[in-house]
């Protein structure tokens, strides 16, 4: 088949993430309403600063904000993450950034499957925070093999989905007919399933362990947990989320409120409980309930360079280290206070950021310059001629702090096993069948080729003159 004849790797990922926003919106209806308050706050927030909307009109990405999700989901084995991988690559989804949670007391690793070339986010930026239960973190010896055991007995995809990756591998793409396929057999992989694969006494021990292992062990599938919108203002749908009925957790994840927003803002409201039904040792269904899923929303900022990432995770630590915001956000008043005197000392202006070389811009010739006066060997005399301008890299990817502190103010933190930090991004990788990207790098890369484009069409005009 023709390549020319295939359905794009965007347009199933557009078609998938659409689909999985109906699905959620069915399965939490809470969900609905956050993106109708995502919206309005988005929408006043681009009438009251222009300078936001100017930015992201130059780097052509305002139409994706209201399109714009990531989910995430939790695997329980290799097997699971190997086939993920694949079945994201036909969505053109790549494992972007690896993340140790066990740092925060999570017992998982986790990547980040995205797109990754500049075109393809503007057509949809759909990601996937993706997860691989480490079940070597779990102390108690026997659970441990009754986990495996449960795990290795599930089957997450179906026959159909699988030979949808092998005919899009073998082909080269898929047929709209056969995209349209995919989708729907792959969505049912995310979908929620109210009855048990374990009994309630495993469950309970489960549970006992952290609750997240109950989580990804004791069902037969890897539900989605949350869909996530994109903010242009966290504080704003933070302080209207009550008068919508909805509860926020306590503390927003990540930096603090800052002029010029940096890295990845998250809040979210308290994960539901929900009727499910364990299987007893005669065969009949017991009820019960679980608490797992819940909503998030995200605001994103510039994308740090190692420098100001280190500035970042300093200055994070040197908060941590007076005010531990505690799960039920009896302190989060305190916390909000010592994080903004910490992050004083991180510049508050887009070009200070830039001159310390503490995050990634891109460079765009601003439209109906005049070159013909300038030379073309240093981007800075461009940008001071006013002739370049630059804005800010957004980060498409995830913090593990933040995401461990929003798995915890969901889902509790009073566990019963500390789980020690163990990063082993070798063994992840075995697992995933491949390496992950390194966000510095793909970061790195994209501003060095709008550098490298402003300089050409400078020395370009040099030469004509």
């Amino acid at each position: 088949m023709p390549a020319s004849t295939f359905m794009s790797s965007d347009a199933i990922r557009a078609a998938f993430s659409a689909a999985m926003s109906v699905m959620y919106r069915q399965e939490v209806p809470a969900y609905g309403t956050l993106m109708e308050l995502v919206s309005d706050i988005n929408a006043a927030t681009l009438q009251k600063q222009p300078a936001l909307r100017a930015s992201l009109e130059a780097t052509e990405t305002l139409d994706r904000i209201s399109e714009e999700r990531h989910g995430a989901i939790r695997l329980g084995t290799e097997a699971e993450l190997a086939m993920m991988r694949r079945v994201f690559a036909v969505m053109g989804m790549f494992p972007v950034g690896y993340y140790d949670l066990s740092e925060a007391g999570v017992p998982v690793h986790s990547t980040a499957f995205r797109p990754v070339d500049e075109a393809s986010l503007r057509i949809n930026p759909f990601r996937v925070f993706t997860s691989l239960l480490r079940l070597d973190l779990i102390a108690d010896p026997q659970l441990r093999v009754a986990a495996q055991k449960t795990l290795g007995a599930r089957r997450i995809f179906s026959d159909d989905a699988i030979a949808l990756v092998e005919k899009a591998e073998r082909d080269g793409g898929l047929s709209r007919a056969d995209g349209e396929r995919f989708v729907a057999e792959v969505l049912n992989t995310f979908r929620w399933h109210e009855e048990a694969s374990v009994e309630r006494a495993l469950y309970d021990r489960l549970h006992a362990t952290h609750r997240l292992v109950a989580d990804v062990v004791s069902f037969k599938g890897p539900h989605i947990n949350h869909l996530t919108p994109r903010t242009l203002d966290i504080d704003a749908v933070q302080d209207e989320m009550p008068k919508r009925g909805i509860v926020p957790k306590a503390v927003v994840e990540g930096p603090p409120s800052r002029a010029c927003p940096i890295l990845l803002r998250q809040t979210s409201f308290k994960a539901i409980e929900e009727r499910v039904s364990f299987p007893d040792a005669e065969g009949n269904l017991v009820g019960g309930s679980h608490t797992a899923r819940f909503g998030e929303i995200e605001q994103r900022g510039v994308a740090l360079t190692p420098k100001g990432r280190s500035l970042y995770d300093r200055l994070l630590n040197e908060t941590r280290a007076k005010v531990r915001p505690a799960a039920d956000g009896s302190n989060a008043q305190a916390y909000g206070a010592a994080l903004k005197e910490s992050f004083v000392t991180f510049p508050d202006d887009w070009n200070a950021i830039r001159m310390a070389g503490l995050g990634y811009f891109l460079y765009s010739i601003v439209p109906g310059a005049d070159f013909s006066t300038l030379g073309g060997d240093e981007i800075e005399a461009l940008v001071e001629a006013g002739v370049v301008r630059f804005d800010p890299i957004i980060y498409e990817d995830f913090l593990p702090v933040s995401a461990a502190g929003i798995f915890q103010s969901n889902l509790g933190d009073a566990v019963v096993q500390d789980f020690v930090a163990s990063p082993n991004q070798r063994l992840f990788e075995k697992a995933l069948g491949t390496f992950v990207l390194n966000e510095f790098d793909h970061y790195a890369r994209i501003e060095r080729t709008s550098i490298e484009q402003c300089l050409a069409a400078a020395r370009a005009v040099s030469a004509a003159a």
